[in-house]
């Protein structure tokens, strides 16, 4: 399937923050209810084994993903770990929640963090979970060659596919939007009126979601970006989501 370069809404500086952070909170639910962190912990702390870091530095953070549990895995296998949310519109009240829930282990930036220029005072394992597939192939380059340059290790993690197989089921969406809001926490008055009364946040996942698959990088896709880039040992493939889930295409740099 042709890559389509469609226009996500959440990436859009109009777009209305309250429905924008609703969907961001959205797919950090799924995320950790699909226990993505399960199926990227190994290769994760292979990237910190071999590079000797012990921070992660996680770009486009959104609602945060998979991180908590993540961190929570590391932890739990001993290795010693912590991380740093940021992103271009960064969800405060996000962040503070997975920052309270972490025991120390996660902070994160207030301050806008542009993915293609990251401050140098965050230093360490620069990743990307569920978030590549929004940069133009221009500005995704621009990122895998910054890690590059910065002598940063990254990597990069995507649940979005471009076939038919992943595309066809992102039309019931808005179903699983309406099904999952009751469950997600914390309760928010906000959260009923944006998604039942005047549902902007299930249409928002339906179009994004769907924009994602048509935008998403093939493997060979992926290598070609990194064409070019300072001496830096790229890896690209995919690993298998536990029970059945479906796969997680993934990119990891080593500063050579």
């Amino acid at each position: 399937m042709k890559r389509f370069q469609l226009i996500e809404l959440e990436d859009q500086a109009w777009f209305p923050r309250v429905v924008r952070d609703l969907a961001t909170d959205y797919l950090q639910f799924i995320q950790t209810r699909f226990r993505l962190d399960r199926a990227m912990a190994p290769l994760v702390r292979r990237v910190l084994d071999e590079t000797k870091t012990t921070r992660i530095v996680d770009l486009c953070s959104g609602g945060s993903g998979p991180l908590l549990l993540l961190v929570a895995d590391l932890a739990a296998a001993g290795v010693p770990v912590r991380a740093t949310m940021t992103d271009l519109y960064p969800n405060v009240p996000a962040f503070e929640q997975i920052a309270a829930q972490s025991n120390g282990l996660i902070g994160f930036e207030t301050r806008s963090v542009d993915a293609r220029q990251v401050p140098a005072d965050l230093a360490g394992l620069r990743t990307i979970f569920n978030g590549f597939h929004h940069l133009r192939p221009e500005d995704a380059r621009s990122v895998l060659h910054a890690a590059a340059a910065a002598r940063q290790p990254i990597a990069i993690f995507e649940v979005s596919e471009r076939t038919w197989r992943t595309l066809i089921p992102i039309l019931l969406t808005p179903l699983f939007v309406c099904l999952a809001t009751p469950f997600m926490r914390p309760f928010l008055w906000r959260r009923l009126f944006w998604t039942y009364l005047l549902p902007a946040v299930p249409f928002t996942c339906l179009w994004d979601g769907a924009v994602s698959q048509l935008r998403a990088y093939t493997i060979d896709e992926l290598h070609a970006l990194c064409d070019g880039s300072a001496p830096m040992r790229w890896d690209a493939g995919k690993i298998p989501i536990a029970k059945g889930r479906g796969r997680l295409t993934y990119l990891v740099g080593f500063p050579a």
